[in-house]
């Protein structure tokens, strides 16, 4: 009896090794494949997004190659640690609900505007590693500067969006970037072209629309410290 369990265990365990050794050269060459444009694709794809919803970046970007969905870079696997992923997933939770709030929203906007650019400049640089740092210094570069891009548009839009008391608003704003983040993400690591060319667009829209919002902005914010100051003068 004990020879049969003693053979049992020795064949699943030379079957797990074989297993596991076959899936690590399956995520080894799908890797490989990852050509230039791709790599940049992918990288401005972080960047970007992470202006919007960093945690749903991390946690998603974890939770694929976690599961083997889609082959990490070495600079990005540790996305895909147990510890990593629970605490993304947790701050994602959080941020799922205290986006759609208005009010809370910018507040929340506010505090993580500290965490979103530098995080966005390390998630791309994490696509080229360690081993390529021209690449990385240079994606880093670009995956800030997209971050600041889509977090100025992002904290603008909901301060306007704030400035009208029904919250559907707000929530279908929110939404819209969540779903931005799977459609980014899906787009860059399928279609790193037309990625390309569609950010480059969206971008220009982004900035017109940052630049329209702010100047509304602070028009809104100057009749009404008139409105303040006229008020007291009343009082007075």
């Amino acid at each position: 009896m004990d020879s049969i369990w003693n053979g049992l265990m020795a064949w699943i365990a030379g079957w797990s090794t074989q297993a596991g050794g076959q899936v690590a050269d399956g995520v080894g060459a799908a890797a490989s494949h990852l050509d230039m444009p791709s790599l940049l694709a992918l990288a401005a794809a972080l960047g970007w997004v992470s202006g919007f919803r960093l945690y749903a970046v991390v946690f998603l970007v974890g939770a694929l190659g976690a599961v083997g969905w889609m082959p990490l870079p070495e600079g990005l696997q540790v996305l895909q640690h147990p510890l990593v992923l629970a605490a993304s997933g947790a701050l994602l939770f959080v941020e799922f609900f205290a986006d759609k709030i208005p009010g809370l929203d910018s507040l929340w906007d506010i505090v993580n505007s500290v965490i979103r650019v530098p995080a966005g400049a390390a998630l791309a640089a994490g696509v080229f590693g360690a081993d390529n740092t021209t690449m990385a210094l240079v994606a880093a570069l670009m995956g800030g500067t997209l971050a600041a891009s889509s977090q100025a548009a992002k904290t603008t839009t909901r301060a306007a969006i704030n400035t009208s008391p029904e919250p559907l608003s707000n929530i279908g704003m929110s939404l819209v970037e969540d779903g931005l983040v799977v459609a980014a993400i899906w787009l860059a690591t399928h279609h790193p072209l037309l990625f390309g060319v569609l950010l480059l667009i969206v971008l220009v829209l982004m900035w017109i629309v940052t630049w329209m919002l702010f100047t509304f902005l602070r028009a809104a914010f100057r009749r009404l410290r008139n409105w303040f100051v006229g008020s007291a003068r009343v009082a007075g």
